[in-house]
């Protein structure tokens, strides 16, 4: 595979150049592969990344010099990849350690938290999201610390999601009042369970549906929200969410139901239903995500998939 390298050279002074040039090669996830030679997979944003860095130490008085490679003959790809799957599980430890702490707390105690308590616990959640976004937007080669990070977090969001005070989740609609042509919310970064309910909802319970993307817990005043802290629809008992939005909706479609297990079994990971289809529907949203320039673009090419899917199981009959 294609690689950058970029190796530096900085004066000894000012230290707060070195530092700068630090910083920055750590938030763009860059591994050192000696000293003063830094790594990073190549594509279009990492190397605009890297000649914008290359400017900078130029303009501070140093040098850099970015060579593109296809391949180290001393360092195989796999070794390479290795150092950077090392990197990130060293970097996800405190959130693990952060998510595992906030589960207990969770899981300690069977009341509903008071207000103020459950908004500290939803802003320990949020700043969680925070940090394991900005990881994986570096996990270049998805470490299986990153991985387990996000599972833990979405059971957090379950969790906390269920001690929810009453009044915290909006009241669900059923066919009869959800209004037609609705402004529809979920989280950011959307993964097979919101693409697919997404597409639920374009294709089954409102054709005119429009969608956004917001921060955890922040659902705009009159939109409807789904799979997120405070929603009308979610992921209730041993369901995902577009399990629940089958259930409430009453929708009978069998094509959909078999997708509702392929989802469950992608999302949550238990093996319930045996789909074999899980891991490759998974596997084909995270490709979306990798390569869509935006959400709104992960979800549009994500109904096209899904409008597929829901093909493919009719020709079964």
């Amino acid at each position: 595979m294609r690689w950058l390298l970029l190796m530096v050279s900085l004066p000894p002074s000012p230290s707060r150049h070195r530092v700068r040039v630090w910083r920055k090669l750590r938030a763009l996830g860059a591994v050192a592969l000696k000293p003063s030679v830094y790594l990073l997979p190549a594509t279009p944003a990492t190397t605009e990344q890297f000649q914008w860095l290359t400017q900078e130490i130029q303009s501070c008085g140093g040098s850099a010099t970015l060579v593109h490679v296809q391949g180290i003959e001393s360092h195989p790809d796999a070794r390479l990849i290795a150092m950077f799957q090392e990197a990130r599980r060293a970097a996800y430890a405190p959130v693990l350690a952060a998510s595992r702490d906030l589960l207990a707390r969770l899981e300690r105690r069977d009341r509903p938290d008071e207000g103020s308590e459950l908004d500290a616990l939803q802003g320990r959640l949020r700043r969680l999201r925070q940090e394991l976004d900005r990881l994986t937007a570096i996990d270049y080669f998805e470490a299986p610390a990153g991985l387990e990070a996000q599972r833990l977090w979405e059971t957090c969001r379950r969790r906390l999601e269920t001690r929810a005070r009453p009044g915290a989740r909006a009241k669900a609609l059923d066919a009869a009042t959800l209004p037609r042509g609705a402004r529809w919310v979920t989280r950011e970064r959307p993964h097979v369970d919101r693409v697919a309910s997404a597409w639920c909802i374009k294709r089954f319970i409102d054709p005119g549906a429009s969608f956004g993307f917001v921060p955890e817990g922040q659902i705009p005043p009159g939109a409807i929200a789904f799979d997120m802290l405070g929603a009308a629809y979610g992921h209730e008992g041993e369901d995902c969410t577009l399990e629940t939005l089958v259930r409430r909706f009453r929708l009978q479609d069998r094509r959909l139901r078999g997708i509702a297990e392929i989802v469950h079994d992608a999302d949550l990971g238990d093996g319930k239903f045996g789909r074999s289809e899980a891991a490759g529907v998974d596997l084909a949203v995270r490709g979306l995500l990798a390569l869509a320039k935006d959400d709104a673009e992960v979800l549009e090419h994500g109904i096209e998939l899904f409008d597929g899917l829901y093909a493919a199981l009719g020709e079964r009959r």
